[in-house]
């Protein structure tokens, strides 16, 4: 032990431990240390410790700066890491609330919450070179949107940022890929091995750029998604119409339309049979009858036989009483009646409560 503690206190810049006379025995008493030498003192006891420190997101300074103070420090006494242990512990507890470093930092807490052209404008004046990982931001962007930046850039350039990415989502970005161009990026991938941390973190910084050069779009959901919706609340005969017109004017932005439209006539083929009760908690009981009293083809039949299958015996039974006692329900009060019930669907599922099943077609399209 005395061998260890002459160590210690032989270790380069490191003042031996003062002795507290008015004590009968020595108490030792910690070096004094600056700021910077106790961020070293803590960094390496957490590290020690197995902790995931995030130290690639502190700005570049600051890395080079610790990791010289980090060869720096030599041997610490006991007392003297328990001392700054103890004092960055009650630092930690007296932390009330803390704030992300720079304008970047702060843009991507407030990211969803402030209008995107605010953002964007924010963005600009952060400039290229913010801190933290390029990658991160890049691994939060739709595979679609992904798949653009592949096609734009070179083969190389690609083949770094779907090596970079999680394996999941380069999946998905290949899936977005057309087949000749999925190949030439994932070949690639096989020169890739010499390229340098440097260079791959420029690419990162270059490719997260562009996010911020692209417009703000006025809208959110898709041309395809907003026509889709409107038909949803649109009378029957409306919605054919319109559909058959879109056909002849751009067929692939109808088939588009279709995929985003959900009806009455699509329950059967795209509600979990287990949600039926969630929906029907959902729907006034007027309201349900009415509509399914005036299902007219067989979709809208199907759609009927499987709500009252997979509801209570004695709540079908008693639905089915009420709709023969109905009769013939007029055609505009069916249509209000199943949009009624669609926009239930619709509202559970932007909750989150249920999901549907998708259509054949958009399995087909995924493939």
């Amino acid at each position: 032990m005395q061998d260890t503690t002459a160590l210690i206190q032989m270790a380069p810049g490191a003042s031996a431990p003062v002795a507290d006379s008015e004590e009968t025995q020595t108490r030792l008493i910690p070096r004094a240390l600056n700021g910077r030498e106790k961020a070293a003192v803590v960094v390496r006891l957490l590290l020690n410790e197995g902790a995931d420190l995030a130290l690639e997101e502190l700005p570049d300074d600051l890395q080079e700066r610790l990791t010289h103070q980090l060869g720096r420090m030599g041997l610490v006494d006991r007392v003297t890491l328990a001392a700054v242990a103890g004092e960055f512990a009650d630092a930690l507890e007296s932390v009330g609330l803390a704030f992300p470093h720079g304008l970047a930092g702060a843009l991507d807490a407030v990211n969803g919450k402030i209008a995107p052209a605010t953002a964007a404008r924010l963005r600009k004046v952060a400039g290229v070179r913010q801190i933290g990982d390029p990658w991160q931001r890049l691994r939060e962007v739709p595979p679609e949107d992904l798949a653009g930046i592949a096609q734009a850039e070179s083969t190389e350039v690609a083949a770094v940022m779907l090596s970079k990415l999680d394996t999941p989502k380069a999946a998905q970005l290949l899936g977005q890929l057309p087949g000749p161009v999925a190949r030439r990026i994932t070949y690639a991938v096989s020169k890739t091995a010499n390229v340098t941390p440097e260079a791959v973190e420029r690419i990162g910084w270059s490719l997260a750029a562009q996010l911020d050069q692209r417009p703000t779009p006025a809208f959110q959901d898709g041309p395809d998604e907003r026509v889709g919706a409107i038909l949803n609340q649109s009378a029957a005969a409306t919605r054919d119409g319109l559909l058959t017109a879109l056909d002849e004017e751009d067929e692939d932005f109808a088939n588009a339309v279709r995929q985003s439209i959900f009806t009455f006539a699509h329950i059967a083929n795209r509600i979990m049979p287990r949600d039926v009760p969630v929906v029907l908690r959902g729907i006034e009981q007027p309201v349900l009858v009415t509509a399914l009293a005036g299902a007219s083809d067989e979709d809208e039949n199907a759609s009927v036989d499987f709500l009252l299958s997979n509801m209570s015996t004695r709540m079908a039974d008693n639905l089915r009483e009420v709709i023969t006692e109905r009769g013939k329900v007029k055609q505009t009060e069916a249509e209000e009646a199943m949009a009624n019930i669609v926009g239930v669907i619709r509202a559970l599922t932007d909750e989150g409560a249920i999901t549907l099943i998708e259509s054949e077609d958009e399995t087909e399209d995924g493939n």
